[in-house]
C-alpha cells in the first residue's frame, strides 16, 4: 500500500503542475517529469540487461516479481518480465482459496487492451468483488478495467475504472 500511496502522492503533484494557471510552469513540469522518467527508465532497463547476463541463483528476476514495490516500478517502465496474462492468472490463483471458502470461483475469458475479463461462479457477495480487485491491482497495475460477469448486480457500473 505504500507504493500505492506514493503513486497517489505523485499524481496529486502532477495535477497540481497541470492546473497551474501559468502555461510555461506546466510545460515546464511536463518537460521535467519526462526527462526524470526517461533518464530512469534507461538506467533500470540497463540494469536489467546486467541482470539477465548474470547468473545468480535464484534469478534475481523472481526477487523483483514478489517486491510490490519493485514489480510496480518495472511496470511503469515497460520492463516487468512477466506478461500481463500471466500475472492475472497467477492473482487469481492467489484470490481462489477465499473464493472456494464461499463456494465461488472466478475464470479469466479474456484481456484486451488491458480490460480484464472474468466469470464469477457462486453467491454474489461484495467482499469477494473486492478481494479479486485488490489481488489483480497488486499484480498487474496496469490494468485499466476489471469486467466481472456473475458480479454486475454489485454496482450500477460494472465496468470498474482502476486508478493509481
Amino acid at each position: 500500500m505504500v507504493s500505492q500511496q506514493r503513486l497517489q502522492r505523485i499524481e496529486e503533484l502532477i495535477g497540481k503542475f497541470e492546473n497551474s494557471a501559468d502555461p510555461s510552469t506546466r510545460a515546464d513540469a511536463k518537460k521535467l517529469v519526462q526527462a526524470i522518467m526517461e533518464f530512469h527508465g534507461a538506467a533500470i532497463d540497463r540494469m536489467m540487461e546486467i541482470i539477465a547476463a548474470s547468473e545468480a541463483e535464484p534469478p534475481v528476476f523472481d526477487h523483483f516479481i514478489r517486491d510490490d514495490l519493485v514489480s510496480s516500478l518495472l511496470l511503469l517502465y515497460g520492463l516487468h518480465p512477466v506478461d500481463l496474462e500471466t500475472r492475472i492468472v497467477q492473482a487469481l490463483d492467489k484470490v481462489r482459496p477465499i473464493l472456494r471458502a464461499q463456494a465461488a470461483n472466478v475464470y479469466l475469458l479474456r484481456i484486451n487492451d488491458g480490460e480484464v475479463h472474468l466469470r464469477f461462479e457462486g453467491k454474489p457477495a461484495g467482499h469477494l468483488r473486492n478481494a479479486i480487485e485488490e489481488e489483480i491491482c497488486k499484480a498487474a497495475a496496469d490494468v485499466t478495467a476489471i469486467h466481472i460477469d456473475g458480479l454486475e448486480s454489485l454496482k450500477t457500473n460494472d465496468l470498474v475504472q482502476l486508478t493509481l
